[in-house]
């Protein structure tokens, strides 16, 4: 490992790709930052200083090429996603299984350390809590199962190879700026807050009762960072194989619940929006428990990591926002 720190990110035009590598620039300007996307998701094309390189992780040739010098390969490219997956089952084999398979056997060859990251979607239905990343993996959906393989592949090939950090994340929510472009997704939150500010109705899968855990994408962002940071650390002592952290917040509501936050506020601003229980169209591929709280532990003690952002923030800087703009 050079005096020159490099972290490469994989999905580096995407939501929370673009957001990590906007933070390692900001927080290590010394470091050496590469960014790599296929732009099936993605569209940021720059980040910073760091132009973001037109590669596939499934094509192991050209991505050990782009990856080569990097002490630390952050793996965030990925299908995600419940429905993305269901629909396009074959290629979230090839990406999330395959292709995260090319990224770790290119650790084991040189040495570099890898983040990877997989959703509560891994659980399937708990029955414990608080959520630890340890609990039984039983995925309810082929995200999940992809996911799972996944981890236990980069369990394999970090053994005795590499230090590797698993990050179990709840569900993200929030946006972030990259230059003049604002970077979103459509998770329910983002959802909602976007269907509010067009004044159309929140529709609510049924039962509504459900809860999940919510995490601002900045929050996440940064435990990235922390991980590179005590990748260096790890990779100076030579320790391999793997640390296992939950990413998530102390804020679990129900889905109805979060609705209602967000009607309240944009009442608050003079848009009045309805809430709609709907049918579910994921029934029976995901979990309807009515708590989600996780033990974020090994997170805080040994990344040093903690959340800043509520859900409340997020809804009313997004309203904000919209009124400066009018």
């Amino acid at each position: 490992m050079t005096d020159d720190f490099h972290v490469a990110v994989t999905g580096g035009a995407g939501y929370i790709g673009s957001r990590v590598i906007e933070r390692l620039q900001a927080t290590h300007p010394d470091w050496t930052v590469t960014g790599i996307d296929n732009f099936y998701r993605g569209d940021v094309r720059q980040v910073g200083d760091v132009e973001i390189q037109h590669v596939d992780i499934r094509e192991r040739d050209r991505l050990e090429t782009a990856l080569d010098g990097a002490d630390v390969v952050i793996h965030l490219a990925a299908v995600s996603g419940v429905d993305d997956c269901r629909n396009n089952a074959d290629l979230a084999q090839a990406v999330n299984v395959d292709g995260t398979a090319n990224v770790a056997w290119f650790c084991r060859k040189r040495g570099a350390a890898m983040a990877f990251p997989f959703s509560m979607a891994v659980l399937g239905d708990p029955d414990q809590f608080p959520i630890t990343i340890d609990q039984p993996r039983d995925p309810m959906n082929w995200y999940g199962r992809t996911k799972v393989l996944g981890e236990r592949l980069v369990e394999t090939y970090a053994d005795g190879a590499f230090p590797a950090h698993l990050f179990m994340k709840s569900n993200l929510y929030g946006d972030h700026v990259v230059g003049d472009t604002v970077v979103s997704k459509g998770t329910v939150i983002n959802f909602f807050l976007g269907r509010a500010m067009a004044g159309e109705p929140l529709t609510v899968y049924e039962p509504g009762s459900q809860a999940r855990n919510y995490i601002h994408v900045k929050d996440v962002a940064r435990a990235y960072v922390r991980s590179a940071e005590r990748f260096k650390a790890q990779l100076t002592a030579g320790e391999t194989g793997v640390e296992k952290y939950e990413i998530a917040s102390d804020q679990d509501p129900s889905v109805m619940t979060v609705a209602e936050q967000v009607q309240a506020i944009a009442t608050e601003y003079g848009i009045d929006v309805d809430i709609e229980l709907v049918e579910n169209p994921r029934a029976g591929e995901e979990t309807l428990v009515e708590q989600f709280d996780v033990d974020t532990t090994a997170a805080h003690g040994t990344l040093g990591w903690d959340t800043e952002y509520t859900v409340e923030d997020a809804v009313r800087e997004l309203f904000e926002r919209r009124a400066d703009e009018q």
